[in-house]
């Protein structure tokens, strides 16, 4: 197992390498982590949430059959069925502890969809600071790239703008050796 460690723990280094020459890269893969784990959450606590629905259904119905048993007891005594109301006593006494059993866990549940949902708001305020953060870098990338583009091309293409005075006097120059070409014309038609 010793290459393959070695091997992990090479890609693991390279990844990382790659990772922190490229950070918008870096910032990619954290925000895909952190929507995996924003998923994972909403699912655990839509989980929780339904537990917790569930657990509220049967604490109701134990509550229930607790209500019949007490009734129960209440007529065993009234009819002088002591044998009955004993073991009605004892059944409500179970359903007593089932019930309270019961709403711990409910109560457990509800401690966790809190934590859950505390953790959700975290995530999602951790991916909203690295989402500006990304797009700050892009930003960021973005112009240094038209800087560098515009650096390159500087070289290879000069603004027009910059001869643009250049040309004019071209233009002049153009014109008065067209006007002296038509000056020395005329006089040699002349003579």
């Amino acid at each position: 197992m010793g290459l393959f460690d070695d091997l992990s723990r090479f890609l693991e280094n390279r990844l990382e390498e790659f990772l922190r020459n490229n950070p918008h890269l870096e910032l990619e893969a954290l925000l895909e982590q952190l929507r995996q784990q924003e998923e994972d959450t909403l699912k655990l606590l839509a989980d929780l949430q339904l537990q917790e629905k569930l657990s509220q259904s049967e604490i109701l119905e134990t509550a229930q059959e607790i209500q019949l048993w007490h009734n129960r007891i209440q007529k065993a005594k009234a009819a002088g069925r002591d044998d009955l109301a004993l073991a009605a006593q004892q059944r409500e006494a179970a359903l007593l502890r089932e019930g309270n059993q019961r709403w711990g866990h409910m109560q457990g549940l509800q401690q966790r969809i809190t934590q859950s949902q505390e953790l959700l708001r975290q995530v999602q305020q951790r991916r909203q600071e690295v989402q500006a953060k990304a797009a700050e870098a892009q930003t960021a990338r973005a112009k240094a790239q038209t800087q560098e583009r515009l650096e390159t091309s500087g070289w290879q293409n000069p603004p027009r703008n910059q001869y643009s005075s250049f040309d004019d006097l071209e233009e002049k120059f153009r014109r008065w050796e067209t006007e002296d070409e038509l000056e020395k014309l005329k006089r040699s038609l002349e003579k």
